[in-house]
């Protein structure tokens, strides 16, 4: 069964690359006392998450602060090279999106939202959902049925649920 609103986030030790490499970053530091938005990807440079998803959350970033979201954070399972050059590619680090690499696939799996497709190369990847979590509480969740859809995951309808 995956997380559900009410839930409390797990913990989590993600990956991004930084000025001396890749660095850990604790996601319990990430959302103590703060209200942060996640949005999650299949992959990165896939078709609808390159062209979709994380659009949606440059256009609506303004908006988020403007309603006292602290940071809007995307997690992937991909490496965090991957998700330094994606966050570069797409402009999402220039925007102010911070992007972390769940590359073990540990936090999607604690999650209960990790999926394969194996005809595509996708192994236990993230399914694409947004959610917003205040002091590490989910308060809103937006899970897609569809790895390839953005529809209820996009930064608009996440916004318009807040």
């Amino acid at each position: 069964m995956g997380i559900s609103v009410g839930d409390r986030l797990p913990e989590a030790t993600l990956i991004r690359l930084g000025a001396e490499g890749p660095e850990q970053v604790a996601l319990s530091d990430r959302l103590k006392g703060r209200n942060v938005v996640i949005f999650a990807v299949p992959g990165a440079y896939t078709p609808t998450c390159h062209s979709a998803h994380v659009p949606s959350f440059i256009r609506t970033l303004p908006q988020f602060r403007d309603k006292g979201v602290d940071e809007v954070i995307c997690i992937a399972v991909n490496d965090p090279f991957v998700m330094k050059a994606w966050g570069e590619a797409t402009g999402a680090t220039e925007a102010g999106i911070t992007l972390l690499s769940d590359a073990e696939s540990a936090f999607t799996k604690a999650m209960g939202l990790d999926f394969d497709a194996l005809p595509v190369g996708l192994i236990g990847r993230s399914k694409r959902y947004a959610l917003q979590a205040v002091d590490g509480v989910v308060k809103v969740l937006h899970l897609e049925q569809s790895p390839g859809v953005c529809e209820t995951s996009g930064g608009e309808a996440l916004l318009a649920a807040i």
